[in-house]
């Protein structure tokens, strides 16, 4: 595993405004025993930004009980998730419900053909008609929060060999948007535009590097990269940038704690070389993966540090100590993390960009135990697209019977989407193994959170 660094700041001197739209808080944060329910088509249903929202909230709030749902459907348009709001979404009783929809709304190939204005034209008063009745079913949710997200784009611009992008396919996309974000402040729900702050970095580093993109290599899915980006616009419309893990700074030469912000230090005391505290923080540093995970994956969590300031603006657990001469050994347990002179102890260090704290060896469990909550949902996930993409249609949703079987054998060896999950769906068509996967599910929450409570630390220095 590679050490996490500081993104330097001279990469944001050139952000325009209009990058990073998100304000203060255009989306209420999560709060304690919220349902949160993202709605979406496959960047939702195969994607990870939800899951990341929720390893923040994991590791900046571990005691907080709160539920994150997928209930994303791949190729989904509105009218899809129409038919199946009772029994797969509202079904889960979202205290908040995330509706993101517009990929597959807006149509593909036909923006290539003879007549692409009138296709899209199509394509926007389709997606807004059945809109309409989702705005109506949503109106009667008296106590659930209502947020709409606009779609992540389809990217025009990036240079991928072989692949001919859709001309102004986004254009129709952010009709989409636009009718959303309208819709949003006319009934007093929360809105937030992928859309335009992801196309705007993809601008801005496709000027140096034009085979730069957010949104995969189809144009269509964000890598690892573009989920983790999702996920810090998200935690940054609901304003916790600036919110650090936690900050300590320490006048060392009259054992003196200036602050401490999101933290308890005990007294400071004096050694033979050095100081030594103990140090209580109410959270853990956010663990960033760097490992590209899943099929079609060529990027990680953390490559999105190089494109947003996540480190800096949601990820600090600064050490500041000033009065300090030489260079000193940095030790947390007994460990040692590193040497830094005077000066940087005293500019600060950054204890969350360093992946061999305690700390953060106690954050990668809590990540790598949501990782695999995450694998088991997508089973459910998958099993979900065969009940209302392929049963539904056929009057089988949730049939499970001998009927079921004999019209998904017939219809798998033509479709190789259903071919796909033939193996998935012999399991899951059984109440057992659903019923099973979920208290799997249930006992990894258990444990993410019984280790996810932060513990006391000793950190000491000493001079070399």
């Amino acid at each position: 595993m590679k050490k996490l660094f500081f993104t330097r700041w001279s990469l944001w001197l050139c952000l325009a405004a209009s990058t990073l739209t998100a304000k203060a808080q255009e989306i209420t944060p999560f709060k304690e025993n919220d349902r949160v329910v993202f709605l979406g088509n496959s960047i939702t249903d195969g994607g990870h930004y939800h899951s990341y929202i929720w390893l923040y909230y994991m590791t900046r709030f571990p005691s907080m009980n709160l539920t994150v749902l997928n209930a994303g459907i791949g190729g989904d348009r509105v009218w899809d998730m129409l038919k199946r709001l009772d029994g797969d979404v509202f079904s889960k009783q979202p205290s908040v419900l995330i509706t993101t929809f517009g990929m597959n709304d807006s149509g593909y190939f036909e923006y290539n053909g003879s007549e692409p204005e009138k296709f899209a034209n199509q394509k926007v008063a389709e997606s807004q008609e059945g809109y309409k009745q989702m705005e109506q079913r949503y109106k009667q949710l008296v106590d659930t929060k209502i947020v709409l997200l606009g779609s992540s784009p389809y990217d025009e611009d990036v240079r991928i060999p072989e692949n001919t992008p859709l001309k102004d396919k986004n254009k129709a996309m952010l009709r989409i948007v636009d009718f959303q974000r309208e819709s949003a402040k006319n009934n007093g729900w929360q809105f937030f535009d992928f859309n335009t702050a992801m196309t705007a970095i993809n601008k801005r580093m496709q000027q140096q590097d034009p085979t730069f993109t957010l949104s995969g290599n189809d144009r269509v899915h964000p890598d690892l990269d573009g989920h983790m980006v999702m996920a810090y616009l998200i935690l940054k419309a609901q304003g916790f940038a600036g919110k650090k893990v936690a900050g300590i700074s320490i006048d060392a030469p009259n054992r003196k704690v200036v602050s401490a912000e999101g933290c308890n230090l005990s007294e400071i005391r004096k050694t033979a070389r050095g100081l030594s505290f103990d140090y209580y923080a109410a959270a853990l540093p956010y663990p960033l993966d760097t490992v590209a995970r899943g099929w079609g994956s060529k990027k990680s969590q953390y490559d999105a540090i190089a494109v947003v300031p996540f480190m800096e603006e949601m990820n600090q657990e600064l050490l500041r100590i000033t009065g300090l001469k030489g260079k000193y050994n940095l030790l947390i347990d007994g460990q040692q993390i590193g040497s830094w002179e005077a000066a940087e102890y005293a500019r600060g260090i950054n204890l969350a960009a360093i992946d061999s704290t305690p700390q953060y060896q106690q954050a990668l469990r809590v990540m790598y135990l949501n990782e695999e909550r995450w694998e088991i949902e997508r089973r459910l996930r998958d099993y979900a697209w065969v009940q209302y993409n392929f049963f539904q249609p056929k009057g089988l949703l949730d049939a499970n019977n001998r009927k079921a079987i004999q019209v998904f054998d017939k219809h798998k060896e033509t479709d190789g989407w259903l071919r796909a999950k033939s193996d998935l769906y012999a399991k899951a068509m059984y109440p057992e193994v659903r019923k099973a996967w979920q208290q799997q599910m249930d006992m990894l929450l258990q444990t993410i959170r019984a280790i996810s409570v932060p513990v006391k630390r000793t950190i000491t220095l000493e001079r070399i």
